[in-house]
């Protein structure tokens, strides 16, 4: 079997439909737990993924098991995900000392001073984007905001169903972009790009979403106005959030960004009592054990995939993707379908990149796609069906917040569905184009 690569012919080696048992399986026991009993969180993510490692090491029986292992401990620890894993760990470790300290609620306060009563809604939906950026967690953002955004509802002819979209919505937002969100550093790490590259490229793709959102707020709201007040902040404790994008944007080393805006919430945090020294080491635990089930995941799903891999089962899903691709477009609509399939079936945008993301850089190399777009396709269309889906966890926590249903929510969740088709529409124009990479390319042929 051969594809096109560049305009020359790659041979894909050993294809095993059979290799593919252990996704199956993994992907088999989130829609299947969710639909007998209701709830699509009611198997442990861990459990099923146990299961189908289980599956991956019982099979290929010419094998010893002990070479099996080998080969899932080298895919376990390769590089790309260790250092992953890393950022994992020191996200987690910022993310809780910056919240133990003050900075979310300051943050909040904050951007309520700053928005007149009668834009609220337009209002929530900012402050939920810089929120969510600055801390890297949709549902971080969601159950920070959730309250403020029933408060607003109760008081004005908003209906709670709007408010729990727009505040899912600017979450989403920074769940697709932030530095420190898990789905950014598993997109980025599993193409292989940098994070500020991959930021520059997904932010023009989505910009006209959130563009075209507040716009649409601004009608559906305009005459409302609400009395929640604005409680004090502190410019001091949104430093710490402040500093890491600041310095995530320049392009510094994403781990030394993160250890040094957690030095930083400590410090703040001791100067003006809000921790103290046994406090915030204890904020770092809990912040680093918040990611151990992440971190687990991750580890257990690229030993699985190398096993996977080495039986022919992503030779076989490249197969399966590209047999009918012509074209780049082709290509990068099939990491798109691959990824949202994905989420559609785990309702968990982060465990959807880490599962897709090997063979999406298969697909990506195999087309020329820059690492930088494949980033951003894999980020923009899980964090899209993640954003709509009734079962996924941020739609049920804001419904839970409201008490209401989070099918009701489902029409006003503008933003997921515009940057589904930003990313649609970037394909097709072919944007951005990445006229400055051809060109050093070019030079250093010449």
């Amino acid at each position: 079997m051969f594809i096109k690569r560049g305009g020359t012919s790659v041979s894909i080696q050993k294809k095993s439909a059979v290799a593919l048992l252990p996704l199956i399986i993994f992907v088999a026991l989130f829609i299947g737990s969710g639909i007998i009993t209701g709830d699509f969180y009611k198997m442990p993510v861990l459990a099923a993924i146990l299961a189908a490692v289980g599956a991956a090491l019982f099979m290929n029986r010419k094998e010893t098991l002990t070479a099996k292992a080998e080969r899932f401990a080298k895919g376990a620890g390769h590089p790309d995900v260790m250092i992953m894993v890393l950022i994992f760990i020191l996200a987690g470790a910022f993310s809780e000392t910056a919240k133990g300290m003050g900075a979310v609620q300051s943050t909040v306060n904050m951007a309520l001073t700053m928005f007149p009563q009668s834009f609220l809604i337009i209002g929530l939906f900012i402050i939920g984007i810089f929120i969510s950026l600055a801390m890297g967690t949709s549902m971080g953002t969601i159950a920070a905001l959730a309250p403020i955004g029933v408060g607003i509802s109760s008081q004005t002819d908003i209906s709670s169903a709007l408010a729990m979209a727009t505040i899912i919505g600017g979450a989403m937002f920074g769940d697709n972009l932030s530095f420190i969100s898990d789905t950014t550093i598993a997109a980025v790490r599993t193409q292989r790009t940098e994070m500020a590259d991959k930021f520059k490229t997904n932010f023009f793709i989505v910009l006209p979403a959130a563009i075209l959102t507040a716009i649409i707020l601004f009608f559906m709201t305009m005459g409302s106005s609400s009395a929640v007040p604005a409680q004090d902040f502190h410019w001091v404790k949104i430093l710490p959030y402040a500093g890491v994008l600041i310095t995530a944007l320049l392009g510094l080393n994403v781990l030394g960004v993160l250890a040094g805006g957690t030095l930083l919430a400590g410090i703040i945090g001791l100067l003006d009592g809000s921790y103290t020294i046994s406090s915030f080491a204890q904020s770092v635990a809990a912040g680093v054990t918040g990611m151990a089930e992440l971190i687990i995941l991750a580890i257990l799903i690229a030993g699985m995939v190398e096993i996977i891999k080495y039986n022919g089962g992503i030779q076989y899903l490249l197969h399966i993707m590209t047999r009918n691709i012509h074209s780049k477009k082709g290509a990068e609509f099939s990491i798109a379908g691959l990824v949202a399939i994905t989420n559609l079936a785990t309702a968990n945008n982060t465990i959807s990149i880490v599962t897709t993301g090997s063979l999406a850089k298969n697909i990506a190399e195999t087309y020329e796609i820059d690492s930088r777009k494949s980033a951003s396709l894999l980020d923009i269309f899980s964090s899209s069906i993640q954003g709509m889906i009734p079962y996924g966890a941020q739609m049920l926590t804001a419904a839970g917040f409201a008490s209401i249903s989070p099918i009701s929510i489902l029409p006003y969740s503008f933003y997921p569905l515009f940057i589904g088709l930003c990313g649609i529409v970037s394909i097709l124009i072919g944007f951005p184009k990445f006229a400055l990479k051809k060109q050093k390319h070019q030079k250093l042929s010449a």
